[in-house]
């Protein structure tokens, strides 16, 4: 199909011009007028004297605008090689999670609820189509607004789902015409949330829950979050919370929590390892997650064991009814005995039991889980890159240098803690001021951006400013979370899903030891969240990456541009050639694409891409 300008040189030259040529010249005579003008001239010294400057701030001058114009015009010499614009999904896709088709699994054969589980290798549904919002959707309120009220058509969720939910979720929760509101954190909530952190610190020998950090709990693994409130809560107190729950295809707990911001991931307690690293989480915490703890010869209780650190935290809550014998039992069955066989097999003392919760301490003596007649066998090799592996009945971490107690781990990283990592303190200093330069960077290109005046958005009335929003951010190559560090250390109101790729080294032990969310991830697979759920997404290097793994860049930017929600941002960092790739596939895509000189000598460029708010 030809373009406009083509359709122009075809009325002068008529229906066979050396099309080749004329573009040639065209571009030529474009770039000798840009470098020739005296105000170009004045334009690049001012910039290139600089051997890194601190913001990029000529971004939008006539230099890139004559590359743009380049770019564009080879695109039209590529002619019948041009790729067609992507067209957008059927309804039916709106709420669409890849590897998730329980159909397929169950043809396969699989059963025993694994036919619920993770399959990407079964999943045949690739179609290059950009999954488009629902009819009521609306760009999500500004942080912390967005944190107590959704709107109710960015979710998938009934009213019947929301009165079949619990007591807590209720009083947590107030469904209007075409809002979802949740209760602040007020303290007004009777047995509310707060009241629960409080009794959990107090069951730990805390006086408080702001003491969680001095007792080393830092990050907390929440099994089926509900609708995110504990963790919203956590968040104020500034541990990171990440809620894991099962893909649902109407009123999911993690469409949920991602929408109000709050850090959250799709993963299953049925047949899989989490994709987590050993020894990664300070606490797990389970309220009526719907998990049969003591099933599976206690196959689940072994992975919140390797998943927790040495003196971190099994939190457990679940409706009890009293037995004749004086036990408790939950109603789906397990009884206080049960479990006390499996977790003294773990090591781990019941610390504390109060009503309906009780709260177990992981030792932080490896030589305990040997030492025990009845012992459960410990894991032998590298267990720190586990990628959906099956769940083993083993016990991992205790021969690895990380197996430290949480309580005896500082808030930054010392030399000690680094070198068991692999890396040296200097390196790790220079990384780190790498990004915070690199943030800086970033925030100059996008602030006027996106607090800037925006055009109306299709069928909604005049919104009030700030018109866009970043809190849900994805490093999709996080290398040591050097990008996370920077945002929190200048106090941006944003949390980071730092992802490590399969296949690259693997720093997710480092990413969790800081503190910090992160999964390890296969880019060539689509990623298990659902559309819609990411403000911004940073990738430094991934795209050649990918293709060092023979993967697909356009399959890479399709599954980013499902993740991410109407009028996110994209930054893009590679090589020259690989970068120019991306931006015309971007173009195809939809998206609204710039090239950025980094003025730095380097190869290196930057690709800031918008989507568009998109509606048919």
């Amino acid at each position: 199909m030809r373009g406009p300008l083509v359709n122009k040189l075809s009325l002068i030259f008529g229906p066979r011009p050396p099309l080749n040529c004329i573009l040639l010249c065209l571009v030529s005579v474009c770039v000798l007028i840009v470098l020739l003008s005296p105000f170009s001239s004045t334009t690049f010294d001012s910039v290139t004297s600089y051997a890194k400057p601190d913001v990029y701030t000529n971004y939008r001058k006539l230099k890139e605008q004559a590359r743009n114009d380049y770019l564009e015009l080879k695109s039209i010499s590529l002619g019948a090689n041009l790729i067609k614009d992507i067209g957008l999904c059927g309804k039916e896709r709106e709420n669409y999670v890849p590897c998730y088709n329980v159909s397929a699994n169950l043809l396969a054969g699989l059963k025993d609820g694994e036919e619920f589980d993770r399959h990407c290798e079964l999943s045949q549904e690739h179609q290059n189509c950009l999954v488009r919002p629902p009819k009521e959707y609306k760009i999500p309120l500004t942080w912390p607004a967005g944190r107590d009220v959704i709107w109710s058509g960015n979710v998938k969720l009934t009213k019947d789902q929301f009165l079949s939910s619990g007591s807590m979720t209720k009083r947590l929760m107030l469904l209007e015409e075409n809002q979802i509101a949740f209760h602040s954190e007020d303290g007004m909530i009777v047995d509310g949330v707060k009241d629960y952190s409080h009794l959990i610190a107090d069951m730990i020998g805390l006086g408080s829950d702001t003491e969680f950090l001095q007792a080393g709990v830092r990050s907390v693994l929440d099994i089926g979050c509900g609708f995110g409130s504990f963790g919203a809560h956590l968040l104020s107190l500034r541990l990171m919370a990440l809620c894991v729950a099962p893909y649902e295809p109407s009123g999911s707990q993690v469409q949920l929590a991602l929408e109000r911001g709050l850090p959250a991931v799709i993963g299953n307690f049925i047949s899989k390892q989490l994709p987590f690293p050993s020894l990664s989480y300070d606490m797990v915490h389970c309220a009526q997650c719907g998990i049969i703890w003591d099933s599976k010869d206690g196959l689940f209780l072994i992975e919140i064991d390797r998943l927790l650190k040495p003196g971190g935290y099994f939190v457990l809550t679940s409706p009890t009814t009293q037995q004749q014998d004086g036990t408790t039992s939950t109603k789906k069955g397990i009884t206080s005995s049960s479990l006390e066989g499996f977790t003294k097999k773990l090591c781990w003392p019941l610390l504390a039991q109060q009503e309906e919760t009780f709260i177990w301490q992981k030792t932080a003596d490896s030589q305990c889980y040997t030492s025990s007649q009845d012992e459960i066998p410990v894991c032998k090799g590298n267990d720190m890159q586990m990628y959906y592996q099956p769940l083993a009945r083993c016990i991992s971490g205790t021969t690895s240098h990380r197996w430290v107690p949480i309580h005896s781990k500082s808030d930054d990283l010392n030399s000690t803690e680094l070198e068991i990592h692999g890396l040296h303190p200097d390196d790790f200093f220079e990384d780190s001021n790498f990004w915070k330069l690199a943030l800086r960077n970033y925030w100059s290109l996008l602030s006027p951006l996106i607090f800037s005046d925006h055009p109306k958005r299709p069928g909604d009335d005049d919104p009030l400013p700030p018109y866009n929003m970043v809190r849900n951010v994805m490093d999709m190559n996080a290398h040591y979370g050097g990008l996370s560090a920077a945002l929190m250390e200048a106090r941006k109101a944003v949390w980071v899903m730092n992802v490590v790729p399969l296949g690259a080294r693997n720093t997710l032990p480092l990413i969790h030891d800081r503190g910090f969310a992160g999964v390890l991830h296969n880019w060539c697979e689509p990623f298990p969240t659902y559309p819609r759920t990411y403000d911004l997404l940073h990738a430094n290097g991934l795209l050649s990456h990918i293709a060092s793994q023979k993967c697909s860049m356009f399959e890479l930017l399709l599954e980013m541009d499902r993740i991410l929600r109407p009028e996110g941002w994209i930054i893009l960092s590679d090589t020259l050639g690989t970068i120019e790739k991306a931006r015309t596939l971007a173009a195809q895509i939809r998206w609204e694409a710039r090239v950025i000189d980094l003025q730095n000598g380097s190869d290196q460029r930057l690709l800031v891409c918008q989507k568009p708010f998109v509606r048919k």
